[in-house]
């Protein structure tokens, strides 16, 4: 499995800790940056390359991670194909990706402990989509609003 991960100044040292050890778990990884800190970098500049790639399938999930995981999850959202959420909880890390296809996993750098940010990456990236009827009749919703179609017509 491909997987992309990007973090601002305020996730570049957790963005460190997992690049490591998503690469000793032998996942194929490519790092969209911060690629060093710097203090006055903004979001949306770093996350939104990970975003298109996550968009054009170029990795098959994504791991953003900024101050409180807000900013990186509203950015991401703004590209098609991209279905980020901020996750705080195991229950939601799998949860979002079975039911709602979730492929970008947002996180707090500055609100999360590293063992629980290694148990979310985890968990979002062992859990599969489940594909069932009611959960594509909804993602199907939620990519018609995406390209800007009425869901109640």
């Amino acid at each position: 499995m491909k997987i992309g991960i990007a973090a601002d100044h305020a996730g570049f040292e957790q963005k460190q800790a997992v690049l490591k050890e998503l690469l000793d778990a032998g996942f194929d990884v490519k790092d969209f940056g911060a690629f060093s800190y710097d203090a006055q970098d903004d979001y949306p500049d770093i996350i939104v390359p990970l975003a298109n790639a996550v968009s054009k399938g170029e990795v098959e999930k994504g791991i953003a991670i900024c101050g409180s995981g807000v900013g990186v999850s509203v950015a991401a959202n703004k590209i098609k194909g991209v279905r980020a959420a901020l996750i705080t909880e195991t229950y939601s890390a799998h949860q979002g990706v079975e039911h709602d296809d979730m492929n970008l996993l947002c996180l707090g750098g500055r609100v999360l402990g590293a063992a629980l940010i290694s148990e979310l990456i985890r968990t979002f990236i062992n859990a599969r989509y489940d594909g069932g009827e009611r959960f594509q009749r909804r993602l199907d919703k939620v990519i018609a609003l995406e390209n800007k179609h009425d869901i109640n017509t």
